[in-house]
């Protein structure tokens, strides 16, 4: 899963809030070296993209992607299904997504020291381009991915994807109402983690 994903089955602890996030940039047993609810939120990030990857779901909505983004492609379905929680926000939370962005960006400034290197460099960006909200539109979506494709290994494809986005929008748009109540109720039994500003979802 991607940024906001996280940030939301983190619950209302900053704490964990920031150890999920910086899940990506702490590597092997580099967790024991931070104080137990930040280690507790990166161990929680690696459970999360684990279940996310191996989830039959996830295959099928990456599928759409593998043509061109090969390895890549798990990449590209997760920020797709952060558009997806950002435009069925109200579905999962009682709590405005404007809300939740705000809390986030005050845990990251609050917490800086402890932070690692390489998100201390690019925090000023991400806040001040209110990264998490580009998620809401597929102009920002077609921005995310071109920034990364600039900036990492990512493959420069954001035409395709934004192609097969619109494509297969509804297709997508299932896989994550059929994949992520799933994965609240695997973060809330697993984890003790009570998401307390979700919506109590019917199945």
């Amino acid at each position: 899963m991607n940024v906001l994903a996280h940030i939301y089955l983190s619950g209302d602890s900053d704490k964990i809030i920031i150890g999920n996030y910086i899940g990506d940039y702490v590597k092997g047993r580099d967790y024991l070296n931070y104080p137990d609810m930040i280690r507790k939120g990166i161990i929680l990030h690696r459970h999360i993209d684990g279940f996310t990857d191996r989830h039959p779901v996830v295959h099928r909505s990456k599928i759409f992607f593998s043509r061109k983004y090969h390895r890549y492609s798990g990449v590209v379905t997760d920020i797709i299904y952060d558009h997806f929680l950002t435009k069925e926000w109200n579905f999962f939370s009682r709590r405005p997504l404007e809300s939740v962005t705000y809390n986030f960006y005050r845990a990251l400034v609050n917490n800086y020291d402890i932070l690692p290197e390489n998100v201390r460099e690019m925090m000023p960006f991400f806040i001040i381009n209110n990264w998490i909200e580009t998620y809401q539109t597929t102009s920002g979506i077609r921005h995310v991915l071109k920034t990364l494709s600039n900036h990492t290994t990512l493959p420069k494809e954001t035409r395709f994807a934004i192609r097969a986005l619109k494509k297969n929008y509804y297709s997508l748009q299932d896989d994550f109402m059929e994949f992520f109540p799933q994965l609240i109720d695997y973060v809330e039994k697993d984890f003790g983690i009570e998401i307390s500003h979700r919506i109590t979802i019917p199945f």
